[in-house]
Parts: structure tokens; C-alpha cells; sequence
């Protein structure tokens, strides 16, 4: 600012013929330009500048940033870049913000789940064994009845805890898969036949479609896939109907097997589509508690599935049945 001034003071006295006076009011003018200029950058980098340093520290969140703020300054920064910065440091504060608020509702619900599923085999089990002690041990028409219910309870407890193992070393990592080569069809026949007794207990008939019964060789986690096909395929017992049906599909997708299992049981309603792999998540619950299990069986198949890099996919109809479907690698 100085040097401009003192370049028009050079050039309007080489180029004009003003007289004295008026050199000395025109100095006196530029002069007091100078000075106001000064007072208001020294105010402005005081109270203002200063000020918006302070800000860009507090939005910055990284010390590299900050390397922004050293050559921060009036000339070569408006109001409006600061604006830009700030409304773009709140946009991203709140979507943090919503996200951890997302994350700690799902920790606490997640946490009221497992206390609830977990207290309702431990009262059972506690119930049992205090009317043991108080002297049901003694008679015959309860003691073996209640010693029974409460060991159904303890598997029950035990099942919840290895689910909740299996699903956090998958989501770790920490469960490595043990990819080999195996007969999908083979497989499924072997787990058919370990339901068939629980099947039969509802006269639910296990079948393969016809068309779609052809057999593949896959690169997968054999056993995983077992217990994939074991708790999609004693849900749709579960929640069949009587005298109902479960099938298997496969379907040829180039390098890829698509495998469904369906049924014609009591369906899934739309809204609850979204939530059938959440843990815990029972659609029906006061059905949901007859039947037993941990509640985490779909959660398993997906994280399972997710594992192998494949995909998982559902469609249901409220009271007509569900059909679940999975991808393998083709060996």
C-alpha cells in the first residue's frame, strides 16, 4: 500500500503543475489514507483474522491442515472461503455426529438383546433348580422333569454364546475360511438327512426342485456352508406350516452356482424384510419363543456368506413363504 502511494506522489508531481499547497493537501490526503488503511488492518488482523485462526484450529482435523493457517491472511482470504470451510466442517461434523449416534443406539439395543435373550434360559434355569432344592429332588412326578427343562435351557444359553463367538470372529476375521473343493449336492443331501427327524416331527417334506437338482463342485468353507444350509433350512422348518415344504434350488450362473431355499411357510412381512439378519431380531416373537433357538442364525448365514465375497438375497410374502438365496464360486 505504501509503495503504491508513493508511486502516484512521483508520478502526479512529474506530470502536473499543481502548486505547493495542493502538493501538500494531496500528501496529507494519501497520507491519511495510509494511516487509515494501516489502523484498519491492524483491527482487522486483531479482532477478525486473528479470530478466524482460531477457528480453522478448532475445525481442523489434521495437523497438516493447519499449514493452511500460516498463510492465512486478508488479502489472499475472504469471508466467503471462510464461510465455505466452516459450512463445509459443520456438514461433515453432523454426519459424524449422526453416525455415532446411529452406532450408539445399536450398541445399546444390541446389549438389550443379549441381556434379554440371555435372562429368559437363566430364570428358566434358576426356577427349575430352586424348586429342585426346596424339595422337588425328592418327588418323582417333577424331579426328572425339571432336571430336564433346565438342561434344555443350558443348551439353549450355550447355544446363544457359541453363536455370539462364531459372529464376532467372523466380523474380526479371526475365523479363517478353509476353502476346498466339495459336491454342493452331496452336501445338502448330508444335511437333509440330519433334519429329516425334525422335519418329519411337523410332516414337512425335504426336497430338491425338479430342473434345478443338478449337482455342482464349489470352492468354499465346507462346514460353513453346512451350518449355512443347516440354519436356512431349519428356519423354514421352524416357521413352515404343517403338511408344508422346503426345497433346494441350484441354478448354473456361468462361474457361479445360485442356490435358493424356499418354502411355502408363514412368510415374512414387508416391513420387516430389513430387519431378518439383525441379531436377535424375531419377527414374530411370541412364535419366535416357542420355536427356540439363539436368534442369530440368519446374522451367521449372512456374515458367513459376506465372508466368502458372495451374495445373499431374500424375497418372502407375508403367509406364502420365504425363499433365500446364495452364491458360490464354481470350482
Amino acid at each position: 500500500m505504501g509503495q503504491m502511494i508513493l508511486s502516484f506522489l512521483v508520478y502526479f508531481f512529474s506530470t502536473t503543475g499543481a502548486s505547493v499547497s495542493v502538493y501538500l493537501v494531496m500528501c496529507y490526503v494519501l497520507l491519511s489514507l495510509l494511516i487509515i488503511y494501516l489502523i484498519v488492518r491492524v483491527l482487522a488482523e486483531k479482532y477478525i483474522f486473528r479470530k478466524i485462526k482460531l477457528i480453522y484450529k478448532v475445525i481442523s482435523d489434521s495437523k497438516d491442515s493447519l499449514k493452511d493457517i500460516k498463510d492465512f491472511n486478508s488479502n489472499s482470504t475472504t469471508l466467503e472461503n471462510v464461510n465455505d470451510v466452516a459450512v463445509e466442517w459443520t456438514m461433515k461434523t453432523e454426519k459424524e455426529i449422526s453416525s455415532l449416534k446411529t452406532l450408539e443406539n445399536y450398541r445399546k439395543q444390541y446389549l438389550g438383546d443379549v441381556s434379554h435373550e440371555m435372562k429368559t434360559p437363566l430364570f428358566a434355569i434358576q426356577g427349575y433348580l430352586l424348586t429342585l432344592l426346596e424339595g422337588g429332588l425328592h418327588d418323582e412326578k417333577v424331579n426328572l422333569k425339571y432336571l430336564k427343562k433346565a438342561a434344555e435351557n443350558v443348551d439353549r444359553l450355550q447355544a446363544i454364546v457359541e453363536d455370539l463367538e462364531m459372529i464376532n470372529k467372523l466380523e474380526s476375521e479371526e475365523e479363517k475360511l478353509e476353502i476346498t473343493g466339495f459336491d454342493l449336492k452331496e452336501l445338502a443331501e448330508s444335511v437333509y438327512a440330519d433334519l429329516t427327524f425334525m422335519a418329519e416331527e411337523k410332516n414337512i417334506s425335504l426336497v430338491f426342485k425338479q430342473g434345478a437338482d443338478q449337482s455342482f463342485l464349489v470352492y468354499a468353507d465346507k462346514e460353513k456352508i453346512r451350518q449355512v444350509f443347516v440354519n436356512l433350512i431349519t428356519n423354514s422348518i421352524k416357521y413352515g406350516v404343517a403338511n408344508g415344504i422346503t426345497k433346494l434350488s441350484f441354478y448354473d450362473m456361468d462361474a457361479m452356482v445360485l442356490v435358493e431355499v424356499s418354502d411355502n411357510g408363514i412368510g415374512i412381512a414387508e416391513e420387516d424384510l430389513k430387519h431378518v439378519y439383525d441379531r436377535f431380531y424375531r419377527a414374530d416373537k411370541s412364535r419366535s419363543r416357542d420355536v427356540g433357538g439363539s436368534g442369530l442364525g440368519l446374522a451367521i448365514v449372512k456374515h458367513i456368506i459376506e465372508a466368502h465375497n458372495q451374495t445373499l438375497s431374500l424375497r418372502s410374502t407375508d403367509g406364502k413363504g420365504s425363499t433365500f438365496g446364495f452364491t458360490l464360486a464354481k470350482k
